[in-house]
């Protein structure tokens, strides 16, 4: 589902955040990503989300080898992916609902569609009660599951997560993995980067590590 070959991503300056990456994400596989505060996590994660073009080597997702992809096609690329970021980036002049609803409504989805995948969505991420709220009268935690929502709101094939229990305390942070290993059950590909390797040790799954842009352990 998700294969980078010999990949390496080089800044204006010379800074190397990648250097010779290679691994291969099986379709339905759960992983994660963990390295230090700059060993690449989030550079990568973006390469596959075409926020960023590798400098050297090949990124395919689904198949599609990334750097050949029309820029026509983005778009379409981008709705396969579900995002998860650590901040929410939620929107607090929307309500819950409204906001779990964006990615549907941009995708130009019929309202009534629209308003059934995001009581499903939130009634999986128990939140369904909460849909008229505003999310900023909501627990920190919340937030992260409002977030979670809209990110599988519109069934993404891959499900990505950046550092998503960076703000969160050790009990709701397992409850958020325990989440992403829901949606990885039935058939979601998920991919986790975590700097924190006391919590994804205990979920059993495959580890990437990476140290100064290179991959120097998978297992």
């Amino acid at each position: 589902m998700i294969r980078f070959e010999h990949v390496s991503k080089q800044y204006p300056g010379g800074f190397h955040a990648l250097s010779d990456i290679s691994f291969e994400i099986e379709k339905g596989e759960m992983a994660f990503i963990t390295g230090h505060s700059g060993a690449g996590k989030s550079t990568l994660l973006k390469l596959i989300m075409l926020m960023e073009q590798s400098s050297q080597g090949r990124v395919s997702v689904g198949g599609q080898l990334l750097s050949s992809m029309p820029r026509s096609q983005v778009p379409f690329h981008r709705r396969k992916i579900g995002v998860v970021f650590q901040n929410h980036q939620l929107l607090f002049d929307r309500t819950v609902f409204d906001n779990v609803a964006l990615p549907l409504q941009v995708s130009g989805y019929d309202p009534v569609d629209t308003a059934r995948r995001v009581r499903a969505a939130l009634d999986k991420v128990g939140l369904l009660s909460k849909e008229k709220m505003n999310p900023v009268a909501l627990s920190t935690g919340e937030q992260q599951r409002v977030g979670i929502a809209r990110a599988v709101v519109h069934k993404p094939a891959v499900l990505l997560a950046d550092e998503p229990t960076g703000n969160l305390d050790p009990e709701l942070s397992i409850e958020v993995m325990k989440l992403f290993m829901q949606f990885n059950r039935v058939g979601t590909t998920v991919l986790v980067a975590s700097h924190e390797l006391g919590l994804i040790s205990k979920m059993q799954n495959r580890i990437l590590t990476l140290h100064q842009g290179r991959l120097v352990g998978d297992g």
